[in-house]
């Protein structure tokens, strides 16, 4: 009967001899498994059936089928009798070992048994969950521990795994059970099917990722925190990948710089370049790209560029730094930042400008106030006159500065610029516009905006310094006659103004354009858009200008209620 049962045993047997290292008997299933005739493995010695480097004993084993071959083979010994079944690869990779090793990767095995309801975890499982080692919580348990959202978003991820019979992932933090302390898992799952194909249960695996989350987080916090510091300061970010010449644009600011649309696209580097880089940039550019990669230095570069929505050329400043993969091999991009620079580059200009004039302007207020001296001397009858007259046109040129210094909203009246700017040169006792007075102003009241009174008025005092070093009012006999008129055209108007001379000195054509003279035409022309014509007659200078009046917008106005 024994014989008759080792025979049809649909498992291998084998029946070792009292040495325990030559096979005795071994049945048709064992012979079958390792492909041999049935009958030819009885007297074989034990070592003829092991792989290479293996031995002797329980559990899985690596034998050697006939053919050469290796198989996995599950070993059990009773006495000298020895089992031997073929194992599935992934059960023969199921190991103790494969145990540690999932301990070691913070991996802990579990398994949920429809049947009961109740989960089985690994020790690994059951210190992430907080719950004592060898226990098998029931489903409900574990549902407790998760907040709600997270275990809705578990429980569909679950439902459509059993449904479709596909894995799942799920990651959310769950409160464990013996501390109290809330911790993030991420675990994975597999529906496990019996021999009908009903679903019996789910194995998976979990892993506590507290820390990988918390840096992930504060990753993204620090990046929120550089995008809004970015933003604050306007600045665009983005990459360059050299191999491909692809530039990814990380802001909308980077759109708004070169005047660009999503729908439009990024620019590389060969359309920067050779497009949209101010062709006298072009070589300043690459020279400094190519220093930066070869000393592998930070790029900080400046450039005009033409935007793309309305054509105009914006300077930007450039700064970033080439990334390597690996020392000493190439940079496979560029990580910078751009910034408009235009607005400050133009104020940095105006307040240049600015200070040279303020300069100018004390150097000329010295020559004007010299000329006051000595007019009034030359004049007054006693110390006294020389006093008072002195005084008055010193507060009338003080006035002149006050009028074109006051808030930026106000206006001043063009007749009032002229006459406080030319009043310690007008005889006294002369009637206004009289025929024999040295300054004459002929026009209709008009009131400047500020942004065209103060260069007008700038003009006006370079003028009469002009006038007074060199002009009609170096001398007695001189004569200033100043007309102006409003003609219709552009919104707010055209202001015609003429400023003729004579009487002085024989007029000669400068050898050279002063500073004097560049400012008088950049201030007309550049600020108030005006055309300006000047002529050097040998009887006396005289200077015409069309200038269009500003349109006065009252909303930006802080005093207008």
């Amino acid at each position: 009967m024994f014989r008759a049962a080792f025979a049809r045993a649909d498992v291998g047997l084998a029946v070792l001899d009292e040495t325990g290292a030559r096979l005795r008997a071994a049945n048709p299933a064992l012979c079958a498994l390792l492909g041999y005739p049935a009958g030819m493995l009885a007297g074989r010695p034990l070592a003829d059936l092991l792989a290479p480097g293996e031995t002797p004993g329980d559990g899985i084993r690596f034998w050697r089928r006939a053919d050469g071959a290796a198989l996995d083979v599950r070993v059990r010994r009773n006495g000298p009798v020895l089992t031997v079944e073929a194992v599935d690869p992934d059960a023969a990779a199921h190991s103790e070992e494969n145990r540690e090793a999932l301990a070691a990767a913070g991996l802990g095995e579990w398994r949920w048994v429809r049947a009961s309801g109740r989960v089985i975890l690994s020790r690994r499982a059951a210190q992430i969950l907080g719950q004592p080692a060898g226990t098998a919580p029931t489903w409900d348990t574990l549902r407790q521990a998760m907040p709600e959202e997270a275990m809705e978003r578990l429980a569909a991820a679950v439902r459509t795994s059993l449904a479709e019979g596909a894995p799942y992932a799920f990651e959310g933090p769950l409160r464990r059970i013996d501390d109290g302390r809330t911790v993030v898992v991420a675990t994975r799952g597999q529906p496990i099917r019996g021999p009908d194909g009903a679903v019996t249960g789910i194995a998976g695996v979990l892993q506590d990722i507290t820390t990988r989350v918390q840096a992930r987080d504060e990753l993204v916090a620090r990046d929120h925190r550089l995008r809004a510091a970015t933003s604050i300061a306007r600045l665009g970010i983005f990459e360059w990948h050299m191999l491909e010449d692809q530039a990814l644009w990380e802001n909308e600011r980077m759109f708004e710089i070169f005047g660009r649309t999503p729908e439009d696209g990024t620019i590389g580097k060969s359309e920067f370049l050779d497009d949209i880089l101010h062709p006298d940039d072009r070589d300043r550019v690459r020279s400094a790209i190519s220093r930066a990669l070869r000393e592998d230095d930070i790029l900080h570069v400046t450039g005009r560029v033409r935007r793309k929505s309305d054509g105009a050329w914006r300077t930007i400043d450039m700064a970033g730094r080439f990334e390597r993969d690996a020392p000493n091999r190439l940079p496979r991009r560029l990580i910078g930042v751009v910034a408009d620079v235009t607005d400050r580059r133009t104020a940095e200009e105006r307040q240049t400008l600015l200070i040279r004039e303020l300069h100018h302007r004390v150097k000329n207020t010295l020559a004007t106030v010299q000329a006051i001296v000595g007019s009034t001397a030359r004049t007054a009858s006693s110390i006294e006159s020389f006093y008072e007259a002195f005084v008055g046109r010193i507060k009338s040129l003080a006035h002149t500065h006050t009028v074109l210094t006051e808030d930026t909203w106000q206006t001043a009246s063009l007749r009032d610029l002229l006459a406080n700017e030319l009043k310690p040169y007008a005889e006294e006792d002369g009637a206004a516009g009289a025929a024999d007075e040295r300054v004459v102003l002929l026009g209709p009241d008009l009131d400047l905006p500020s942004e065209m009174a103060v260069p007008v008025g700038m003009a006006i005092h370079e003028l009469t310094t002009n006038a007074a070093k060199y002009g009609a009012l170096s001398n007695r006999r001189g004569r200033v006659t100043v007309t102006w008129s409003l003609e219709p055209g552009e919104a707010a108007g055209i202001l015609h103004f003429r400023w003729r001379e004579s009487g002085g000195p024989p007029v000669q054509p400068p050898r050279r354009q002063g500073f004097g003279s560049r400012l008088l035409q950049r201030v007309l022309t550049a600020q108030v858009q005006a055309e300006v014509v000047t002529d050097y007659a040998p009887e006396g200078f005289s200077l015409t200008m069309r200038a269009p009046l500003p349109v006065r917008n009252r909303t930006l106005n802080p005093l207008a209620g």
